[in-house]
């Protein structure tokens, strides 16, 4: 069976045609800009030539269109017709506290997004237009919808309830959620399977570590926490964003420099960071490069990064009472050493020991901890698209 894999945001869609036979992907693409002007559609087929086109895309639902007429073109395409695509599996941001795994869409699970709206304001709203958009243009297909939260739901209430008045949880559902949980579901698994531990007796940290960074505990396959909390605001300092702050200093700058409440969240998410603490790139190549030129503020940026990331994985090995392994995915994650350099020297005192060597090499899986590391220390290339793919073909 075929499964066309989407990932819609407010202006994008991301798409990945997988043959589950083989799990070999077929074509992925992504349009750009959509409901802007110049939208470009970059597609590109296994074994074939990358093919650009730049059509108007007003909606979703043309980008929906678009794609589908690339996958069966006859010179770009990958497929004869539409019909051989047997269901269509969907990356939604936010399924609330009701859906703690995938589930196939019907008009309870839309209603259930759209509710969702207020959590996920930039990504549920793109994400259900991408689904009503493949029920148009894929008439009586199946879509599962895959929740980014999901994975996260089975943090115990210690873990997932904040320190605020209790009447917030129960109206506003004000809590703990996490993300990138498809991303730490693939990783966590595979990570299990390839240090040889007991899935019922293990404990791994997942640092998906990007332009948005999260870091999840895994006790025996399960999350029992995670870094990210209402919204991709909190935890790791990220490209862009802040993380962890005192939340007075919203009041606090908001008071002196005469911003509302939105204006100050607009610039925790878009103006903080690692760009705001370099004062030049949210972009981790960048501040290398920086760091390497003698850059003060580039050198600041990458080592407050790695030292949060090391105070979350030490309070993740207090949370589970030790870990055996640790593993770092994502784009950062899978490819930067200096940050894993940096990060591991926090934990010299655990016998954890990372061969320099295997460390620089990159994005490929593998061991980078020496033989004699008390704890494993890995890199595991994330792959959400291949999730979703094995979530939808199990649910239909």
């Amino acid at each position: 069976m075929k499964i066309l894999v989407l990932n819609c945001g407010s202006s994008s869609l991301k798409y990945q045609l997988i043959d589950m036979e083989n799990e070999e992907v077929l074509a992925k693409g992504i349009c750009e800009r959509i409901g802007q002007e110049l939208s470009v559609l970059t597609h590109k087929p296994d074994g074939k030539d990358k093919f650009v086109r730049e059509p108007p895309m007003p909606d979703h639902q043309v980008a929906v269109e678009l794609v589908l007429e690339a996958l069966i073109d006859a010179d770009h395409g990958v497929i004869e017709h539409a019909d051989e695509i047997g269901a269509v599996g969907h990356r939604v941001l936010h399924g609330g506290q009701v859906y703690s795994k995938s589930i196939i869409v019907d008009e309870d699970v839309k209603k259930v997004i759209k509710d969702c709206f207020p959590l996920g304001p930039l990504h549920n709203p793109a994400n259900l237009i991408g689904i009503e958009a493949c029920e148009k243009a894929l008439p009586g297909k199946p879509q599962v919808a895959v929740f980014d939260t999901a994975f996260h739901q089975t943090m115990p209430p210690k873990a997932y309830m904040y320190a605020v008045p209790y009447d917030w949880y129960e109206k506003y559902g004000i809590r703990r959620y996490g993300f990138h949980g498809t991303s730490h579901a693939f990783v966590s698994k595979r990570a299990i399977e390839f240090a040889g531990l007991d899935p019922e007796n293990s404990k791994v940290i997942v640092c998906h570590l990007g332009n948005g960074s999260s870091i999840s505990a895994v006790l025996n396959g399960k999350c029992i926490d995670t870094s990210m909390g209402l919204t991709p605001l909190e935890g790791l300092p990220m490209g862009t964003r802040s993380g962890d702050i005192d939340p007075a200093i919203v009041q606090f700058v908001a008071n002196k420099e005469n911003k509302t409440v939105d204006e100050m969240l607009n610039i925790l998410n878009k103006e903080s960071g690692m760009l705001a603490v370099s004062g030049k790139s949210s972009d981790f190549r960048d501040l290398n490069d920086g760091m390497d030129a003698g850059d003060e503020r580039c050198t600041l940026a990458l080592e407050m990064f790695s030292y949060k990331t090391a105070k979350y994985i030490g309070s993740y090995i207090a949370a589970m009472n030790g870990v055996d392994a640790i593993v770092f995915t994502a784009g950062v994650g899978e490819n930067d050493d200096v940050v894993r350099k940096l990060t591991m020297e926090y934990f010299g005192y655990m016998g954890i020991k990372i061969d320099l060597e295997e460390n620089k090499k990159r994005g490929e899986e593998r061991y980078i901890s020496t033989p004699d590391s008390k704890v494993k220390v890995m890199v595991i290339p994330t792959n959400d698209e291949l999730r979703i793919a094995r979530e939808t073909l199990e649910l239909i």
